[in-house]
């Protein structure tokens, strides 16, 4: 479990935390041992040295006799800061020149500009946070949706690495005492009890799973669901688009082959981004332009994480339906949704026809009837069997996380194996170490500086 730190925690970094760009605020944050007296050197005000933290002072930023700006500035006191360093904090103007003559200055003071996701790699190593939490702060920033954030802010709060703790403490013990086999190896004895350590290793593994089957649901609330709508000339695809968007967004038109390239727009519903891509009608075509318009269709489709296969009611069969979903060629992990339109003009033989039919959704989009039916469906279909099938609140977004998942669930079915067949002590020793060290990597309780160097370069520069 040993951190290695090749890290300089002696230094004092500087980073602006707020936007780039002009504003009426721009906050410059120092963390390090020499924050406070760094800012002291440059701060017309009181002696920040001899305040307390947690407070605020109103003051000037001086480069010798010249004055840079008007600011307040926060103080907060080690360990009781987001770092648990030394934390000041320069409320200034939100002018490029202002931030930039201000970070010089403190520079040429003794600070060193920051790295990327620095501050927070600060406070993991200091054990504010553990590495998933930390990660979190990343996906909590760039939460775009109420979904997203609800999950982002549930790890960040340290919900999943508690599970991952719970995880890791029920095999640690089992794993001791392996462990002490190993030293007793000469006179045959067994401490570990092998029927209540399967029994274990059995409850271990389905919450693993469980935890691999919510990656699913994570990566959508994270990545949100890239949505074709697909279908002949003419089936209203253009006129779902709008509908759905609640907005003109593509021409509508009569004549057939009037969309001729891809239009796309974002909408959430319910918490989860759905990206509607609107395509050409599939046909076959003599026009130049449309045919390219054709294919870039089919191959958006390829790429599609769920296919709306829009189709006219009054001139498609069943068996036509089919047909052309099946032309496709899609892979079988995408779901076709297949949505009948134009149920306002419809017969009630041609209604018949695919009410019953499973996997479909009727609707007149130039109408909006069935339209609240449809987005309800979609999300069924994206949620699979809804946020439920996680068996709480706990849902992994993160691809790390999930790749330690997978090994570790590979490691804990060769333990499995191991005492089925009868294995040593030494190889399933080896194998639960394994799954440890993989959920280990999860929270950073196992870790290297090229995974933590990996992990916070993706931050942005003030966090």
């Amino acid at each position: 479990m040993a951190l290695p730190l090749p890290v300089s925690l002696s230094d004092t970094i500087v980073a602006l935390s707020t936007p780039p760009g002009s504003g009426a605020i721009a906050l410059v944050r120092l963390s390090g041992p020499q924050a406070i007296s760094i800012t002291d050197k440059v701060f017309g005000g009181k002696r920040l040295q001899d305040q307390a933290g947690h407070t605020l002072h109103f003051g000037t930023i001086r480069d010798g006799q010249r004055i840079i700006d008007e600011v307040v500035v926060s103080l907060f006191r080690g360990p009781n800061s987001y770092t648990k360093e030394d934390v000041v904090e320069i409320s200034t103007h939100g002018s490029d020149f202002i931030v930039q003559e201000l970070l010089a200055l403190l520079v040429r003071r003794g600070a060193r500009l920051a790295e990327a996701g620095e501050f927070t790699k600060r406070a993991f190593l200091h054990g504010a946070f553990d590495l998933a939490q930390a990660e979190a702060v990343a996906d909590l920033i760039a939460a775009d949706s109420a979904l997203s954030h609800q999950v982002a802010m549930q790890q960040m709060r340290g919900g999943f690495s508690q599970e991952l703790r719970d995880l890791r403490a029920r095999l640690v013990q089992f794993a001791a005492l392996l462990e002490l086999e190993l030293d007793f190896g000469e006179e045959d004895v067994e401490f570990a009890d092998r029927t209540g350590l399967v029994q274990l290793l059995q409850e271990v593994q389905a919450l693993v799973h469980r935890l691999l089957r919510s990656f699913e649901l994570g990566n959508v609330i994270k990545h949100g669901v890239t949505t074709v709508i697909a279908g002949r000339p003419n089936a209203g695809k253009s006129t779902l688009l709008n509908a759905l968007l609640n907005e003109e967004r593509a021409i509508v038109s009569e004549v057939a082959g009037t969309t001729r390239d891809l239009i796309e727009d974002e909408v959430s519903l319910d918490g989860i981004r759905f990206r509607f891509v609107d395509t050409a009608g599939l046909r076959d075509t003599t026009d130049v332009v449309e045919s390219i318009g054709v294919e870039r269709t089919k191959k958006r489709v390829l790429q599609a994480a769920l296919v709306v296969y829009l189709f006219d009611i009054t001139t498609t069969s069943p068996q036509e339906l089919q047909a052309e979903i099946e032309a496709l060629q899609l892979p079988a992990a995408v779901p076709v949704l297949a949505v009948g339109n134009k149920l306002d003009v419809a017969s009630d033989t041609e209604i018949a026809a695919f009410r019953s039919r499973p996997g479909t959704a009727l609707i007149a989009a130039s109408r909006g009837d069935g339209l609240d039916e449809l987005r309800e469906t979609l999300l069924n279909v994206v949620r699979g069997e809804g946020l439920d099938r996680t068996g709480g609140t706990t849902i992994v977004t993160n691809v790390r996380h999930a790749r330690s998942l997978e090994q570790a669930a590979q490691h804990l079915d060769a333990v499995l194996t191991g005492l089925a067949t009868g294995s040593g002590t030494e190889l399933l020793a080896a194998d639960l170490r394994h799954a440890l060290a993989d959920l280990g990597q999860i929270t950073g309780e196992i870790s290297n500086e090229d995974l933590l160097t990996s992990i916070f370069t993706q931050f942005c520069i003030g966090k």
